[in-house]
């Protein structure tokens, strides 16, 4: 679009290419403003566009992709914003900085030549850490390499996590995604559950302020052009899921509060509000047996979203629905995964959405059917005036963006700055210093011994010791495992990783065994807490990481990096005592191996 100038020298884009400056259109006037006058040029179609926040993918070479791709259904680009007027959209593929930012800038393009040339926010989960769920994080793209938000649980390090949010700024806003789902300020109070990865743990406290934290690196002091906006998740509050089970899944829908936890776990996200977060996503979980509330998912409960959220919080933003509360999923294999809607599962989504709407929702989550919302108006069941609530808080949030008068990125600025060296060198250093020495035992291993290896690249491991390739052969063994985890027999299930903590007996053997050879250095992989008692008695040391290279690891093990993490949450003794503890009470399983904040300062 072209830069006109009005009488008093104001630049401005002439977005509905009038070539005179509306309200809207006008820089200087306040956002309130501006997004009164655009709602009022708006068809109802426009509006109910800006409802839905769909999931899309991009090709490799920074093409459109407007048919499906990849296992997870994405809609259809060019379809979406042409003909369904969405604007919110969500990216799901790891594509590199270059490419990425070419397509941004195509989708802008696109949406500059609609009637009202209304800009695209473009959204995305967590590309900066180990995880590889497809459903909860996206690989990095290029970005830089951090630990699992565990990680910072583990340091419990408030300027750390602001850093590490100003380079998630940096990085996103650089290939032009501007709203960040995330982070989560759910506490890890149910050890089984599959996303503790993505939460800062245990502690009630840490979560609360460390997520605060978060949010002021994301968006700076002020939301601006120079912001990413936060969107907080998952009100209020998904860790006490019953049994561990995930509620992505209809084999894990309830959250109970057996210890009475329920206010806990919701009081968490109050500092992360108070911070200015821009936006909040509920959770899909149904509560079960909590005062007030509906047993139904979280964002169709007016309670929960216009009572406890909006009224009692003060809230005012932008709130949306967790992905695929509305719709179907038909995976590429067939298979198809149903619509997270825990409670009203017998409802069409027409009525689910009438549902959302009237409980305070303002957008839906991994869905682009417009149709539904306009379908709603056309039958008299949704007031304009309440589609323009919601609306308008989309709008609100883009201007403050200053998508309106910029909303374009510089590929060669992209590719200089995602990855770039320091942000890399400050993920790596957070690595090692996140790691915890759950038993120091023989550590540090002298430069130059004799090094048996398993789950380690043995090229990085022969620049620390003397590589051999039998224990028998070795003065000593260094192990890396994961978490233990049960794995799902059907994708996307599969992708989860849930279920018990323990070993499996051969596993267990297989190292113990190894142990009692020749003493053997064990790091974890704490996605999640596990259940390692025999192998801690066994191992000549312990170790758990957050999600690090295998760089970091040796550098600690061998001592050119120090391990300053503490334990984020409990490591349970046995899974007795897990199923034996109460869902909603974080800690304070029977006789835990370790402690919460293990090792103690002192």
């Amino acid at each position: 679009m072209l830069l006109l100038h009005d009488d008093n020298g104001v630049a401005f884009r002439d977005l509905d290419g009038d070539g005179v400056m509306a309200p809207y259109e006008d820089p200087r006037r306040p956002a309130e403003e501006r997004v009164r006058d655009l709602l009022t040029r708006m068809t109802v179609a426009e509006k109910a566009g800006l409802l839905c926040h769909a999931p899309v993918s991009v090709a490799p070479d920074g093409g459109l992709v407007d048919a499906p791709a990849g296992l997870l259904p994405t809609a259809p680009t060019t379809s979406v914003l042409r003909d369904g007027h969405v604007r919110c959209l969500s990216l799901m593929a790891p594509v590199a900085a270059g490419p990425l930012a070419r397509w941004h800038n195509r989708v802008q393009d696109l949406a500059a030549g609609s009637r009202l040339g209304i800009p695209v926010l473009l959204s995305s989960d967590p590309r900066h850490s180990a995880n590889e769920n497809p459903l909860t994080s996206v690989p990095s793209g290029g970005c830089s390499r951090w630990p699992e938000p565990l990680g910072f649980g583990a340091l419990d390090d408030e300027d750390l996590v602001r850093g590490f949010a100003g380079i998630v700024r940096a990085e996103y806003a650089a290939v032009g995604i501007r709203l960040a789902l995330h982070p989560m300020a759910d506490v890890a109070s149910e050890p089984r559950w599959a996303r503790i990865s993505g939460t800062f743990g245990a502690d009630p406290d840490v979560v609360a302020r460390l997520a605060a934290a978060y949010v002021e690196g994301l968006q700076g002091p002020v939301l601006g052009p120079g912001s990413v906006a936060a969107m907080v998740k998952h009100w209020p509050g998904a860790g006490p899921q019953a049994g561990g089970l995930d509620a992505h899944f209809a084999s894990g829908p309830d959250q109970v509060y057996p210890a009475g936890r329920y206010e806990l776990h919701r009081d968490r996200f109050r500092p992360a509000l108070r911070a200015g977060a821009a936006a909040v996503m509920p959770y899909y979980g149904r509560p079960v047996g909590v005062p007030g509330l509906r047993e139904v998912g979280f964002a169709f409960d007016p309670e929960v979203v216009a009572g406890q959220l909006r009224r009692d919080e003060g809230f005012d933003g932008l709130v949306c629905t967790d992905f695929g509360l509305l719709t179907d999923s038909v995976l590429a294999d067939g298979t198809v995964w149903p619509a997270r809607a825990w409670g009203v599962e017998h409802l069409d989504r027409t009525e689910r959405a009438l549902l959302l709407l009237d409980a305070g929702v303002d957008q839906f989550g991994g869905e682009w059917c417009p149709e539904v919302i306009t379908g709603l108006v056309a039958a008299g069941r949704v007031s304009e005036a309440r589609l323009d609530e919601s609306a308008a808080r989309v709008l609100t949030l883009m201007v403050h963006l200053g998508l309106f008068e910029n909303p374009y990125v510089s590929e060669e600025a992209a590719v200089t700055t995602v990855g770039r060296a320091d942000f890399a060198a400050a993920g790596a250093a957070a690595q090692r210093r996140s790691m915890v020495l759950l038993d120091e035992g023989i550590l540090p291993l002298a430069e130059g011994v004799r090094l048996y290896v398993e789950g380690v690249d043995p090229a990085v491991a022969a620049r620390y010791g003397s590589l051999v390739d039998t224990p028998a052969a070795a003065e000593v063994a260094l192990v890396r495992i994961d978490a233990p985890y049960e794995p799902a027999r059907q994708l996307p299930e599969a992708f989860f990783h849930q279920g018990r903590l323990d070993l499996p007996d051969d596993r267990r053997d297989q190292l113990t065994a190894l142990a009692a050879a020749v003493p053997t250095v064990v790091d974890v992989f704490l996605e999640r807490p596990a259940i390692l008692p025999e192998v801690a008695s066994a191992a000549a040391a312990l170790l758990g990481d957050f999600g690090a290279s295998d760089e970091a690891v040796l550098d600690v093990v061998f001592g050119r990096a120090r391990a300053e993490g503490r334990l984020p949450f409990e490591l349970p003794r046995s899974m007795a005592a897990v199923e034996a503890h109460p869902e909603d009470l974080p800690g304070g399983t029977a006789d835990p191996l370790f402690a919460l904040g293990h090792p103690q300062k002192g």
